[in-house]
């Protein structure tokens, strides 16, 4: 299959330091991603459509606005409903659009997406992610601009899936380095929150998942002193692999999917700059004004 009818689109492969990763022009994302040793990410092939949100951008908001209607400056806007079965509009504007190249060398690809007004979303909006493969992974370095004329509200997540091999969801440890979860009604958009201290989503000292399965948002995350925070899945075998996220991502959301493809269970540890329904919240919300610009990094690193 030729990349021009590839329902990922381009295929833009890097590599470096013993590893490999496919970055894919339709949604900007990651398709794959791994060491010579054992893949890292739970990646798809080239002839199939993203399944499960996998590697991609979720711009201009990560996750859900609940039932797609929020009000931004006294405006309400209606967004399609692309969870139906939930009526939310879901993981943003630029899954399914066919990013443009700007550079491509041996070991990094730079995208970027223009985001024309629209009905919902009628702003301006330039996204922009560079990946890079270096002797510490795998790195992501997002930046935004509005190029409207008024303010727009903005938020930005990411969809890795980690790849657990042979490993079975109960005996995957987790560590997670948060200490409130945000509590969800039918919708999955939040309601309240409390803190995870010594309770079942306490994730932050580590340990198996066992029975529970996790499609839950987290906030108030410790970080080191320069301000990461470090999420960390450790196989059965003693792989594990680490995402780390600085300041400008507040939220995650651990996602478990067993069976994410034949053989192969999956946890998704998604950096998130606002909470679920931010637009409506205004939980970690990004209001962009006019030629205004935002960044933030994050990586994933197999250790």
């Amino acid at each position: 299959m030729t990349d021009a009818i590839s329902p990922s689109g381009r295929q833009f492969p890097i590599s470096a330091a013993g590893q490999r990763a496919v970055v894919v022009e339709v949604g900007g994302g990651l398709r794959e991603y791994g060491t010579a040793d054992r893949p890292v990410l739970a990646g798809y092939p080239a002839d199939v459509m993203q399944p499960h949100s996998a590697g991609a951008v979720l711009v201009p908001w990560p996750n859900r606005i609940g039932g797609g209607s929020y009000t931004f400056r006294d405006k309400t806007y209606q967004l399609g409903l692309t969870e139906p079965a939930r009526g939310n509009a879901i993981h943003g504007l630029a899954r399914w659009v066919r990013w443009q190249l700007v550079e491509h060398t041996d070991d990094a690809v730079e995208l970027v997406c223009d985001l024309a007004p629209q009905t919902g979303y009628p702003f301006s909006l330039r996204a922009s992610v560079r990946w890079s493969i270096g002797p510490d992974g795998l790195r992501a370095d997002h930046h935004a601009q509005n190029l409207g004329r008024n303010p727009a509200p903005y938020g930005l997540g990411t969809h890795p899936y980690l790849h657990l091999g042979t490993t079975e969801l109960p005996e995957a440890a987790l560590r997670l380095p948060a200490a409130t979860r945000l509590l969800l009604d039918e919708r999955a958009c939040p309601v309240g929150r409390e803190s995870v201290a010594g309770g079942e989503y306490d994730f932050r000292a580590g340990r198996k998942l066992g029975e529970l399965r996790l499609d839950t948002p987290f906030a108030d995350l410790d970080r080191d002193d320069a301000g990461i925070a470090t999420a960390r899945v450790e196989l059965a075998g003693g792989a594990a692999t680490e995402v780390w996220m600085d300041e400008a991502f507040g939220y995650l959301q651990a996602y478990t999917v067993t069976g994410f493809s034949v053989g192969v269970d999956a946890v998704a540890v998604e950096p998130m700059t606002c909470a679920p329904d931010a637009f409506n919240s205004g939980d970690g919300l990004v209001k962009l004004a006019p030629g205004a610009e935002w960044s933030g990094s994050w990586g994933i690193r197999p250790v």
